[in-house]
């Protein structure tokens, strides 16, 4: 089955990082979803969760990835990536396909 979605080489270092570093059970995975948006449109999560009936799993790069049969489609071509800045810093979603919005003038 067709990976959904990319993690950049940062976002695996900081996902790596979290799993020798908080605890994480062995048998627990990272798990990329959706949530439902109204107005603002659908929001990404990104967690730990163990396996449930249904899940599509995936390896990238070392890392266990599950998504909900149900999220796939809208996960199509989603890179996960890590931001790190001096306001903030976390994990960031972009799809390469959509183009940037440009303001108009």
């Amino acid at each position: 089955m067709l990976i959904p979605i990319q993690i950049t080489p940062k976002a695996q270092e900081e996902i790596r990082n979290i799993i020798s570093n908080k605890n994480i059970p062995a048998d627990y995975s990272l798990r990329v979803g959706v949530r439902g948006g109204g107005c603002g449109g659908m929001s990404y999560m990104l967690g730990f969760d163990k396996a449930k009936e249904g899940d599509q799993q995936f390896e990238i790069d070392g890392i266990p990835v599950l998504i909900e049969k149900k999220h796939y489609m809208f996960l199509m071509g989603m890179q996960v990536d890590f931001y790190e800045g001096n306001e903030a810093r976390g994990f960031t979603f972009i799809n390469p396909d959509v183009p940037k919005r440009h303001d108009v003038e």
